[in-house]
């Protein structure tokens, strides 16, 4: 199911139910660009610590935007043997402008032609886009509109509400005290920003929300006086209902936070990053406190990109380079369970995916994260009890199976293949540093040495000294190829990198020893000497 704004504020009830009964929450986001065009030290390496990583990705995090949020909602049907019924739902969001508030943000050409290419709305995110804000954000608006000190910020906002004025002023010079007007077509909390303006502009009218849109009322000020301070309309009520629709989809955020139920995702790291950034608060400058924090909102993560990678190989299953073709593959016979697993139905009015497939819309991804999810547990749960009888399956079982992977998600492009949200991260797994030494090649750069091999295969380079340059790659087959392949070249000579032999400041400090100890044992030996 779509939701935009209006469907979004209708579903929020039926929404949080769901969530407060599910066994666990499948996740996936489409953003409106990855990374920032970075060049140099600035773009991400497998030389990286993961705080390095961090700090890099950060940046990008803070330049784009989500343009839709997918969920998928899993509960184990009750009486029914080893059966779940998904609510998927996307959610189309756009940054909230209201007030002070008006955020900025960039769009990357490859990230939009790539969403177009799998039929992305843009119209619902940038017409229909469910308003949003951080605690940070919450916390200025709150103050602004509790203590009136607010001002409508975007030129369209402002133009609108210039027009709604004069409309209303015009119908005010001929309307009797008691008449009504309707502004029709205003809804969502931008009709309590057209409200507030009014209120305040004009002082013998009075405004309600109504179906059919803003209605205006003239009023005496006497009677102005006692609606505000007497119905339940009062302006403190008002302007907390102003605050509660401006924050959108940042209420239905904090819903799924205190339900603490399990987030399954795929590769979901930039997904944390988001999460944090949009709904919570700005990624702050540590590594580790971005670890803790997102540990407290979600104390069970569950990246299916972590666990499928560490068990593809050992079930002999066939290369997959995405999650469709995950997913495809635990859905054929290839998979020995694949009559016995978990069987998966669509709720009712969520049954888009049932015949339809969707690659990269955001809630069929995070329906395929979950269905994945339940699929390799139940062949971890078949492998633990291979040698006797297979318990019947739950999902506490399968959170049981899975706990070597909870909280551990995948890392693209970094010094380690993944990080743990629950301690601390695990030490480097990666294929050996390599050195490349250089001779007859002056002013080589990296760029340079990087596409000397990019033939053969892909290493990300850095360079050590002038005629050196370090070389890592993620696979270890080719780091053999190379260290075969270029052993005795005649100007490209690459081996092992140790740091005791090849560190310039290890040799730096050896020269320093060395001339120390020279200087002493000539002193040592002119002393004598004259002795």
């Amino acid at each position: 199911m779509d939701l935009g704004a209006e469907e979004f504020e209708q579903n929020l009830p039926l929404l949080q139910e769901l969530v407060q009964g599910a066994d666990f929450v499948g996740l996936d986001i489409e953003f409106t660009g990855l990374r920032s065009s970075l060049s140099g030290p600035q773009q991400i390496s497998l030389f990286d610590l993961p705080s390095e990583w961090y700090l890099k990705t950060r940046q990008s995090v803070q330049q784009f935007t989500i343009c839709q949020i997918g969920l998928s909602v899993f509960s184990s049907v009750e009486g029914e043997f080893n059966k779940y019924v998904a609510h998927s739902y996307n959610f189309f969001l756009f940054p909230t402008t209201f007030g002070i508030l008006d955020s900025e943000f960039s769009f990357q050409a490859s990230s939009v032609q790539f969403l177009n290419q799998y039929g992305f709305n843009y119209n619902k995110f940038l017409k229909n886009g469910i308003p949003y804000m951080n605690e940070e954000q919450e916390k200025k608006i709150k103050h602004n509109i509790l203590t009136g000190n607010w001002r409508v910020r975007s030129s369209l906002d402002k133009d609108q509400i210039k027009v709604v004025i004069d409309e209303v002023t015009r119908w005010l010079d001929l309307a009797e005290e008691g008449d009504r007007m309707t502004l029709p077509g205003i809804a969502g909390f931008q009709a309590f920003e057209v409200q507030l303006v009014l209120r305040q502009a004009l002082p013998n009218i009075w405004t309600m929300l109504k179906d059919q849109g803003v209605v205006v009322k003239k009023v005496s000020q006497q009677h102005r006086w006692y609606l505000e301070h007497a119905s339940c309309d009062r302006a403190s009520c008002w302007k907390e209902q102003i605050l509660l629709s401006a924050r959108g989809f940042s209420v239905f955020f904090q819903m799924l936070v205190k339900a603490q139920k399990p987030l399954v995702g795929h590769n979901m790291m930039m997904d944390l990053l988001h999460l944090h950034e949009k709904f919570f608060r700005p990624l702050p400058e540590s590594y580790d406190q971005f670890k803790q924090n997102i540990h407290d909102l979600f104390p069970v993560l569950i990246d299916t990109k972590n666990v499928t990678k560490d068990i593809w190989k050992e079930l002999h299953f066939p290369r997959v380079s995405n999650l469709s073709e995950v997913y495809e593959v635990l859905s054929s016979n290839l998979n020995p369970t694949k009559n016995s697993g978990p069987v998966i139905v669509h709720a009712s009015k969520c049954e888009k995916y049932a015949q339809n497939k969707c690659p990269h819309e955001a809630a069929y991804d995070a329906f395929l994260c979950g269905s994945v999810l339940l699929k390799v547990a139940h062949l971890l749960l078949r492998r633990v009890h291979s040698s006797g009888p297979t318990p019947e399956p739950s999902f506490p079982q399968y959170l049981d199976v899975l706990a070597p992977y909870v909280n551990q998600v995948n890392l693209i492009r970094a010094g380690v293949p993944k990080i743990n949200f629950s301690g601390p991260d695990y030490p480097s797994i990666r294929p050996p540093i390599l050195i490349l030494t250089v001779r007859r090649w002056p002013g080589a750069s990296e760029q340079q040495v990087y596409r000397e091999f990019q033939n053969l295969c892909k290493f990300d380079v850095r360079r050590l000294t002038r005629s050196q340059f370090l070389l890592l790659t993620n696979k270890f087959k080719d780091a053999r190829s190379i260290l075969k392949e270029y052993r005795c070249h005649p100007t490209l000579q690459v081996s092992l990198y140790r740091y005791w032999r090849h560190s310039p400041n290890i040799n730096c400090a050896l020269q320093v020893c060395g001339v120390v100890t020279t200087w002493a044992l000539l002193a040592f030996l002119l002393g004598r000497s004259r002795s």
